[in-house]
């Protein structure tokens, strides 16, 4: 059987976590920051980490993890 491809641009934005979730970061940190209150910004540089019904969906982008 042949290996599979990685999705390369999911590659770059999600991380799988030791117990298989998968994280991310949010957007809407990168400019305009002075328009946006400081418990938002402090709440976008959380990461966040993606449903469990795309899961699944992440699992088979990222066959062997990121």
């Amino acid at each position: 059987m042949p290996k599979l491809k990685t999705n390369r641009s999911v590659k770059k934005r999600i991380r799988i976590t030791k117990y298989g979730k998968a994280k991310h970061f949010k957007a809407g940190k990168g400019h305009l920051l002075t328009g946006k209150r400081s418990k938002r910004k402090r709440q976008l540089g959380k990461p966040g980490y993606v449903s469990k019904g795309e899961l699944k969906m992440i699992h088979t982008i990222l066959p062997y993890g990121a």
